[in-house]
This record gives structure tokens, sequence and C-alpha cells, in this order.
């Protein structure tokens, strides 16, 4: 009979998985990130990962096209979702008659994207977003709240994000004042700050645009600063109708924010890379650092490939996965924390089943207790509570359960001391040894 040949364990490329100790710190952010959903009345709900192609993709377009997981079963053709709005859009135009609006809900999940793997891009990685759907209509204290939901996800995490917000009528207006219509001009706008202005002004001009044309849309994108600093610069810019009603949407929704307590800068080269966004825009970025972490906008239509009725959303998402890599490598997480572990029981053979009563009890006390249950020495259990991670250790001999009292000691500090259960529950619950 042939040997069987092993198989070199391997994984694909952009695919993300993650140490223990890791996965607990990272699982820590999806926590809190949570808690801010939550304690700002959004309702949580969770969409598949596999949509028909048709939904999924039906207003992508662009780079999205290219990049999404696309595949056949049987008669049915399939996407593995690249975001989580889409999936969100489908869902309440199922459910329009079971749901109250405005309806607010936020999902965390993976999504997939099959582009080229690099430095803080993955094809497999996670969401975490809470979106506003309105029925007939939306305020645009919608808007407001979404960014202000997404600055308070990131100090949650204890991190300063700088937020920077524009309008996508601005750019609509201007390309329905020098006629036309071509989306590829706002992919060439969303990438500027990588390709530079001249190389941006060519590809512009290979798109048909004349010279002045080129200096107006571009010239547009470079405006940054405080609403009221650049009010006076964006009014008389264009007096394109869909223009102008941009400039006041902006400006609405920088007067509902500073209500909230933030006062955003407004930076027209945001745009953002789905074409679904149809007003309000923003992205998030570490402070002092030049990397994107987030943000969203308001979809004025997207419901409508789904149903008659009109149903406005707006939403923001934080960008989880890259966020933690940024941070991973700029050395932010110090915790060594290896498991879930409060405490770990080093028991002798003999005194086995009484360790399993004392490890139960003080589970159902919410203690996270674990037992080395295997017959080993008790050297080297303790040198494996070491290699574990774990601050605390319960010694359990004969005498400590004739007694009722254990021998508690921290790793960490060396101390230890005879408590009775409860005392040990107080004791590591409270952290007080």
């Amino acid at each position: 009979m042939a040997e069987n040949k092993l198989i070199t364990p391997r994984k694909l490329q952009g695919f993300w998985e993650l140490m223990p100790s890791d996965q607990i710190i990272f699982s820590s952010l999806l926590e809190k990130i949570e808690n801010v959903f939550k304690q700002n009345c959004f309702v949580p709900l969770d969409t598949p990962v596999l949509e028909y192609s048709e939904a999924l993709l039906a207003k992508s377009g662009g780079e999205t096209d290219k990049q999404v997981f696309r595949f056949t079963k049987g008669d049915n053709d399939m996407c593995m979702r690249y975001d989580l709005t889409v999936p969100l859009a489908r869902f309440v135009a199922m459910h329009e008659n079971e749901l109250t609006f405005p309806f607010k809900r936020y999902q965390i999940g993976k999504v997939y994207r099959g582009e080229r793997p690099q430095k803080g891009r993955f094809r497999e990685f996670y969401q975490c977003d809470a979106d506003i759907i309105g029925n007939g209509e939306l305020s645009l204290v919608a808007d407001a709240e979404c960014v202000k939901l997404f600055e308070k996800c990131f100090k949650a995490l204890d991190l300063d994000v700088e937020i920077k917000l524009s309008n996508r009528k601005l750019l609509s207006g201007i390309m329905e004042e020098i006629d036309s219509s071509n989306e590829d001009i706002l992919i060439i706008l969303d990438k500027v700050d990588k390709i530079g202005k001249e190389a941006a002004i060519e590809e512009l001009k290979n798109l048909g645009l004349d010279d002045k044309n080129c200096e107006k849309i571009i010239n547009l994108t470079q405006i940054c600063g405080k609403i009221d600093q650049i009010l006076p610069k964006i009014k008389n810019y264009s007096q394109n109708e869909l223009y102008q009603t941009g400039v006041k949407e902006l400006e609405e929704v920088c007067m509902y924010l500073k209500a909230m307590g933030l006062d955003c800068t407004c930076d027209l080269s945001v745009i953002r890379g789905h074409n679904y966004y149809t007003g309000t825009v923003f992205e998030g970025f570490l402070a002092g650092k030049n990397i994107a972490v987030g943000g969203g906008g308001r979809f004025e239509n997207l419901c409508s490939y789904f149903s008659n009725k009109k149903m406005p959303g707006v939403g923001m998402s934080v960008g989880i996965t890259r966020l933690f890599d940024v941070l991973k490598a700029d050395g932010y997480f110090d915790s060594q924390k290896q498991s879930e572990t409060d405490v770990l029981l080093v028991n002798f053979d003999e005194t086995l089943m009484g360790s399993l009563s004392l490890m139960n009890a003080l589970r159902e006390k919410g203690v996270k207790a674990d037992i080395l249950s295997e017959y080993k020495s008790f050297k080297s259990k303790m040198k494996e509570a070491n290699r574990r991670g774990v601050k605390y250790v319960i010694i359990v001999g004969q005498d400590e359960l004739d007694s009722g009292k254990f021998a508690l000691k921290n790793m960490t500090n060396g101390q230890q001391q005879n408590l009775s259960v409860e005392e040990i529950v107080d004791c590591i619950k409270n952290d007080r040894m």
C-alpha cells in the first residue's frame, strides 16, 4: 500500500487568520464597536455571505465588478458579498412591510474582494457597518448621526480619528455643467492623491475633457477646510442646480454635527469608491497618519433596484481589519494574553475529582476557570501555566479539599494566599492580589 502523501499546510493569499493572542485583542475591538452601535439604538442584522449575482451587482460597476468572487452552482449565479450595504438594501426591500422606519441596523461581518493582496489590503476582511434607512424620505440629521457614530467607534477604541466630509452632488453638478456623465471621471478623481494632479489631468483629457474643464473639476477637489472657511469659495464656484444643492446639504450636515459636538473638516477630494453614493460622503483617517480606516455616505437610490418605493439611506463603516493590521505593525497592542482563562487549577493525581468540582463551582460564579487534567508532574503543570500566560493559579491538594481553603497564586508578582471559594471569586473578579 502506497504511503499517504502529506499535504503542506498553507492558506490562500489575502485571507486572514490570527494567533489566539491577537484574536483575543481583535475580538475585544469588535465588542467595543458593537457596544457603541447598541448604545446608539441600532439593531443587529446578519445577511448571507452568498447573494444572487443579479442582486449583489445591481449597482456596482467600475472596479467592483472586477473584484467580486463570482461563480455558479447548478443554475444559480452567485457572488460573495463585497460589502454589507447592498445586501442591506436587498433585505430592506424584502421586508419593508415588517420593518419600522427609519430602520437603524448594524452588522459586523466578513466581506470578500478579489483584489491584489498587499499591505493593508486583503481579500477577506471584516467590516463594522451601521446604516439608517428611511421610507420615502430621510432627514440629513441621519447623515450627521452616522458621521458622529463613526467618531464614537474610534473613541471607544481610545483612538483619535480625523474625519473628512464632502458631498457627491458637488462633483456631480460640475459634471453636469461640463456635459459629462462618464463615471470614470470619479474614479480618476478618487486617486489624485496617489497619482498626482498632472497625471490625473492627463487621464481626464483621455476621457475627452478639455484643459479648462480639467482644471475646474480638479481644482474643486483641492478645496479643504472648516465649513465656515470654504463656504465663500464654493458657493459661487458653479451655479449648477445640483451643485448648489450639494453646497446646502454640506452646510446643513455640518450644522447638525456642531450641535452633536463635532466640527469636521470639509475635504472635497473625498469621493468614496462605490458609485451608489449620491450625497454626503466621508472618510476617517488615523490622526497623524494618512491611512483611511473607514467612512460612509448617503445612498438615495440603492433600494430602488429592489423596490418601487423610495427608501433613501445613509451609513458608516469601520475597516476594522485594516485598522488592526496598522495598529499591530505600530506596536499599539502590548497585551500578551494567550487565553481567556482567569485561573488555572493545578491538581495532584488523587485530587482530580475534587478539582473538577471546584472548577465547576468557579465557572458557575462567573470565573473562567480551567484545569490541567493530564497525569503530569506538579512542576510540569506550573510550567504549562506560565506558558499559557495565565495570571492566577489554584493549587489543589487533598489538604486544601479537606479544609475548603485553596492556595491562590498570582503568577505575575508571586503572591500566594489560602482562600475560600468565595474569597477566590472576589479576588479574581476584582484583581485584588
